[in-house]
């Protein structure tokens, strides 16, 4: 059960993250030192992978933590999306459809919670969707340019976004119709209830 702690090394961690993503963004954008900010993006995979692990292990769940985590996962897609639209790594379209599909999934949540439940849990596809950007925009920006890492890097790349992309599309579909049914359940059941 999460508890009410925010200094945990969990959420030390995600502070950590979370501090990485105007520095990632910056490296992009200003420098275009690519490198560096595959170095922070790599970074931030393992403290992202190495938070869940110590939050088991030392037992330091948190609320903050339950928040902060996907809220920075989010950040880091987010930040990803806008360099790569702006640099042309990645066409408008594909930047809408992913940022479109968050919109969609963060208006459903505002749904749920003002109903006054709990969101749904997140499902396999939406852990296997962002496993596969995290892999792919790494191998993307990896891409860029025309030495041989990069002509290597390409076709994983574009598997790896491809498949990812289709899949956050899907899970996120799957979200917003899990709240949709729940809330219409929901109106249907009371509104019998208030017949009865």
């Amino acid at each position: 059960m999460a508890q009410d702690r925010v200094l945990t090394v969990p959420n030390l961690l995600s502070f950590l993250r979370l501090a990485g993503v105007p520095l990632f963004l910056w490296l992009l954008l200003g420098p275009k030192a690519d490198l560096l900010a595959l170095v922070v993006l790599v970074v931030s995979g393992l403290t992202d992978w190495l938070d869940g692990k110590l939050a088991r292990l030392l037992n330091q769940y948190s609320r903050l933590g339950a928040l902060l985590d996907p809220a920075v996962d989010r950040l880091y897609t987010l930040a990803t999306l806008f360099a790569f639209l702006v640099r042309e790594i990645l066409p408008w379209w594909v930047v809408a459809a992913l940022v479109l599909r968050d919109v969609a999934v963060s208006v459903s949540l505002l749904l749920v919670r003002r109903a006054g439940y709990a969101p749904p849990e997140v499902n396999y596809i939406g852990k296997a969707a962002t496993f596969n950007l995290m892999y792919g925009f790494p191998l993307l920006l990896l891409a860029q340019g025309d030495s041989t890492a990069a002509e290597i890097a390409r076709p994983f790349a574009y598997a790896f976004v491809a498949w990812g992309g289709a899949l956050f599309l899907w899970s996120g579909l799957l979200y917003v119709v899990q709240v949709v049914m729940g809330l219409r359940a929901d109106r249907i059941g009371t509104a019998g209830a208030a017949s009865a």
